[in-house]
């Protein structure tokens, strides 16, 4: 078999060979960039952004499908609340005036955070809060898999709202999705806490407990001063012939000592009614008043009145919670307890070596002297 070899061009160098490869490789790229530019930005009418970094991902007008800011720089897209509109006018109205009271003591942003335990509606709270579907919710997937951050704007004015992971598997606080809540968040500035559990639960028990002091270790118990409790799941038929403001009283007294406890504040400092609690029915069989507002057993419009709760809670004396590195280390392992020192060592002076010294003097004075003492 003859085989053929292509000789080489003298006048060709072998950078001049290589140029032209490069090029097309640079060409080939390029139009790969594009194409994969415009797959994601087609992909249920999502416009992707890169900013500083973090990828967000702005859904189209529905809001539906909606994936928001990951990362811990603070930095989102804010996108116009038209979920506003969606609400009832009466409603709008009411939540139109409760911005503007947050403008008039200079408050341009709002942000809440929202934890609890998993399936108990966090998501779903959220989203009846925006009025429209910013955050996936399914009967397979009742919590989104990390900490999102929904940003929506209006009048000038900026709505933040943090949905989080339950941080309980297995009966057991999950200290891996604390970790990642507390990451999201470094450096920035948590305004209202809402604590979200169910109003049909009919008990609380150690692990609730153990939510609260891990939330107040995580976050330091002075975030429960800017605390909401939610309770959700609201349109029920209360149990043992209890009238439905009575049950409610109940289930929020249970709650709020709950907080008290897990949070660890000295009996002068407890909290008690300076949580408020307030209820919360996402699902579509809610009652409507005439103004097709939605409606609680006992009359209460509840969206307007969990965003006036909050609007009272974010103007309060306290201060907001600025989530910090020092905040997210906890107490320095190396300073933990150093304040006992002193209080041991007198412990082991008085108790233990004092005691021995009289032992040892008692054993002396009990020996019998020798002969030539």
């Amino acid at each position: 078999m003859t085989r053929f070899h292509k000789e080489k061009d003298p006048n060709l160098t072998d950078e001049s060979l290589v140029a032209p490869s490069r090029n097309r490789l640079r060409i080939e790229i390029k139009k790969r960039h594009r194409i994969e530019l415009k797959e994601q930005s087609a992909i249920a009418g999502i416009e992707c952004f890169a900013l500083a970094g973090i990828w967000v991902l702005a859904g189209n007008s529905s809001g539906a499908g909606e994936t928001i800011a990951a990362g811990n720089t603070g930095c989102s897209m804010a996108r116009e609340w038209t979920g506003i509109q969606q609400f009832p006018l009466a409603t709008q109205t009411k939540l139109l005036e409760l911005l503007g009271t947050l403008k008039e003591k200079e408050r341009d942003s709002l942000t809440i955070l929202v934890m609890g335990k998993g399936g108990v509606g966090k998501s779903s709270t959220v989203n009846s809060i925006l009025g429209e579907r910013a955050v996936s919710v399914s009967a397979f997937q009742s919590d989104v898999p990390r900490p999102v951050m929904i940003s929506r704007e209006r009048s000038g004015f900026t709505l933040n709202i943090i949905d989080t992971p339950g941080i309980v598997e297995g009966g057991y606080v999950n200290d891996q999705a604390l970790d990642l809540i507390k990451r999201f968040l470094l450096n920035k500035t948590i305004d209202v806490l809402l604590y979200v559990d169910r109003l049909d639960s009919y008990r609380v028990d150690n692990l609730d407990r153990q939510i609260v002091k891990a939330i107040t270790e995580s976050f330091g118990k002075e975030i429960w001063r800017k605390g909401v409790v939610v309770l959700t799941h609201a349109q029920l038929t209360p149990p043992d012939c209890l009238g439905y403001d009575d049950f409610f009283a109940r289930r929020s007294n249970a709650v709020l000592k709950v907080v008290d406890s897990g949070a660890r504040f000295k009996k002068q400092d407890a909290l008690g009614d300076a949580i408020p609690v307030v209820l919360a029915e996402n699902s579509s069989r809610c009652n409507k008043n005439d103004n097709g507002e939605k409606i609680l057993p006992n009359g209460t419009v509840w969206i307007p009145n969990i965003v006036e709760t909050i609007t009272n809670v974010a103007t309060n004396e306290s201060k907001s919670i600025l989530v910090d590195q020092k905040l997210i280390d906890g107490p320095n392992a190396n300073e933990r307890g150093k304040g006992f020192i002193p209080l041991i060592l007198a412990f082991q002076y008085f108790f233990v070596i004092k005691q021995f010294q009289k032992w040892i003097k008692d054993d002396i004075a009990k020996e019998p002297k020798s002969s030539w003492e």
